[in-house]
């Protein structure tokens, strides 16, 4: 899990190098896949609508968050305290690196004659798949920790999770409102930010000796 964190963190890092830099194949990429995407959004007015009810409410950020709250309130009243902290704090660090990230980069967003939404802020990274890419993480791990073995909805709650990051990047390609490297970097980021939370949580000093269970899951890929 460490490595991950160091290679998830070097690649956001250096994909962020190449969009300061305006590395000419990186945007010509980002300008093409849009420019495609757009047309088709423009042409299929029903399944924009769709795009953006999922983008707005179902893996809209507030929406994640909230979920990510019940979780770590769920935590606490089972007597899982750190681990909730852990939940808490890792879910606040990362919103704090992607506004940090999106102030120092300060991309401007695709601009498009005909509009079909738009967004306030900075475009790099985007907050929709960073805040996917942790919430949906951190759940993962909460459940391989706390959760029953063998628990028969592992993987449908795995699937869930892949398809939710996946799905909360593409929206906001197709919409419009990001370039496809800055989704790339929300992934990449929140990725790292869930790493880090696993490995710090294992590594902490003064913790209490943990069950097997946890120590495995904090130890593994380390």
């Amino acid at each position: 899990m460490r490595n991950s964190a160091v290679v998830s963190g070097g690649l956001a890092l250096l994909l962020l190098v190449l969009v300061e830099v305006g590395w000419p194949p990186l945007l010509s990429f980002d300008r093409a896949v849009d420019e495609a995407l757009h047309r088709d959004a423009l042409a299929h007015p029903g399944l924009t609508r769709v795009h953006r009810t999922l983008s707005d409410w179902v893996w809209d950020p507030w929406t994640l968050r909230a979920l990510a709250l019940a979780v770590v309130l769920a935590l606490v009243l089972y007597g899982r305290r750190r681990l909730a902290l852990w939940v808490a704090g890792t879910c606040l660090g990362a919103a704090g690196v992607q506004h940090a990230v999106k102030a120092l980069v300060d991309r401007e967003r695709p601009v498009w004659r005909e509009p079909v939404d738009s967004a306030s802020y900075a475009s790099f990274p985007s907050g929709h798949a960073m805040t996917a890419a942790v919430v949906c993480g951190l759940l993962l791990w909460v459940l391989a920790l706390v959760g029953r073995e063998p628990w028969r909805g592992w993987g449908t709650a795995a699937g869930v999770a892949v398809v939710s990051v996946l799905g909360a990047g593409w929206t906001r390609i197709y919409l419009g409102v990001h370039w496809p490297s800055d989704v790339l970097a929300g992934w990449l980021l929140g990725w790292c930010c869930v790493a880090v939370a696993v490995v710090s949580y294992r590594r902490f000093p003064g913790r209490r000796p943990l069950p097997a269970r946890e120590r495995d899951h904090g130890e593994e890929g380390t």
